[in-house]
């Protein structure tokens, strides 16, 4: 667990590398979030199926199933956790930078943040690598950013078309299933990955390699986890706990 600055608690080797699974879109997402920084995409752009944007594509709101296919449901309308959809918007921004979606994160994200464990080889949804030191990183980034602007931090930590159903994996059917841009946001989500004790603008990823990174504004910090076992019924069960452990030290 870590602050702004600094690591306050750990346990085990903090850099032993284990892969992120889903938590690289969180890299991806602060990558695309750069690229709207810099003017070189907008939020607005249509990207994906008709009448979708790259807002759509980071909250997981662009109608687009979880792998390769066509739309399932109209933009907007629910939100389908799509692992297409982070590559559709990859391909977006390697046609406005004209740089490769892998090296844009290495030189947008990676190596200013020191992330010097991490790469991301494949698909900018689920193909990283990287320590618990490099999520640390990513989470103190996200906790007081220094890449992007504030304006652009807090849209993309606030619920985008908030009311919007859709099922959060591993937790099942959410009513409010609250997303920002690119970054899931705890609301008062019920089951939930993160305890009780957390903000409902805690926000974060979790990932199927049974990985995680959690950042809470409200008790300023951010909190990690990487291990060898695939994420499974265990992981949803011990959680809660850990995370309100984590978040108390």
């Amino acid at each position: 667990m870590a602050d702004a600055d600094s690591v306050i608690a750990s346990c085990g080797d903090l850099d032993a590398v284990f892969p992120m699974a889903s938590v690289t879109k969180a890299v991806a997402a602060l990558a695309a979030l750069i690229a709207v920084e810099r003017r070189l995409i907008s939020l607005e752009d249509p990207a994906g199926p008709p009448g979708s944007t790259v807002r759509h594509l980071l909250a997981h709101a662009s109608g687009l199933p979880f792998e390769g296919g066509a739309a399932i449901s109209p933009p907007g309308r629910r939100r389908v956790y799509s692992n297409r959809g982070f590559e559709v918007l990859g391909e977006h921004i390697e046609a406005a930078t004209g740089v490769g979606i892998q090296e844009w994160m290495e030189e947008t994200v990676l190596i200013p943040l020191g992330m010097s464990a991490a790469a991301i080889p494949g698909s900018p949804a689920d193909s990283g690598e990287g320590s618990v030191r490099d999520l640390l990183a990513l989470g103190g980034e996200l906790l007081a950013p220094t890449l992007i602007s504030a304006d652009i931090h807090a849209e993309a930590t606030s619920p985008q078309f908030p009311g919007i159903s859709g099922i959060l994996p591993g937790y099942g059917r959410q009513r409010d299933n609250a997303w920002g841009l690119g970054v899931e946001i705890r609301d008062h989500k019920n089951p939930h990955w993160t305890g009780v004790s957390f903000s409902p603008r805690a926000f974060g990823h979790f990932g199927q390699a049974g990985s995680f990174l959690w950042v809470d504004p409200d008790a300023g910090r951010t909190g990690a986890f990487l291990g060898a076992k695939p994420f499974g019924t265990e992981h949803a069960e011990a959680w809660p706990a850990l995370t309100d452990a984590m978040r108390a030290m």
